[in-house]
């Protein structure tokens, strides 16, 4: 599934140049992003949601939810987006529903931290939850192991990155919030 970035930009009147800009992402980039060559990263995501002032759900969302409705994804509708191989893929757990500053998502992390696994920050608070496998968790000056079962909550602007560990693949639920995810449309 490719995100709605085209034609949100489009909609808003927002050009790829002005886009960089806001971003610091090349135009090269967004355009893989528009055409379904590339899918960005959470944290990219809300730079994206921020730079074009909707909320991040919004970039996923394939139809408008009415504003008192609520959101169901089932399992066998949840749509995986990776980056590019081997590198994590991620699942959006919830569209777009009213006023929300939470983006719950299931992240199936890589097995290494490569080039393209830059540490992230963002606004707000994460929450990490292991449901399968074992994750490591990089704060730069700290790694921290998580096994099934372990939860993690912590403040979003401290870089992190993480990757899976041991033979079985990682799945986390990862809860992001963000007071300024309902205020400006931002997200993970």
């Amino acid at each position: 599934m490719s995100i709605r970035l085209k034609l949100l930009r489009k909609k808003l009147g927002v050009t790829l140049d002005v886009l960089a800009e806001k971003t610091g992402m090349t135009k090269s980039y967004l355009s893989k992003v528009e055409r379904g060559l590339s899918s960005p990263s959470i944290a990219t995501a809300l730079k994206l949601a921020k730079a074009l002032n909707v909320k991040v759900e919004e970039l996923f969302s394939e139809e408008n939810v009415a504003l008192d409705s609520y959101s169901l994804v089932r399992s066998e509708d949840r749509q995986s987006l990776a980056a590019s191989s081997g590198s994590s893929e991620y699942a959006v757990l919830a569209h777009q529903v009213s006023e929300r500053s939470l983006l719950p998502f299931i992240l199936y992390p890589a097995s290494e931290f490569t080039a393209h696994h830059a540490f992230k920050e963002h606004t707000g608070e994460e929450f990490l939850f292991v449901h399968e496998g074992q994750v490591e968790v990089d704060f730069m000056n700290e790694r921290v192991l998580l096994n099934r079962g372990d939860a993690l909550h912590f403040n979003a602007q401290k870089p992190h990155r993480l990757r899976s560990v041991g033979e079985v693949q990682a799945q986390l639920l990862v809860v992001v919030h963000s007071d300024e995810a309902s205020e400006k449309g931002e997200g993970a």
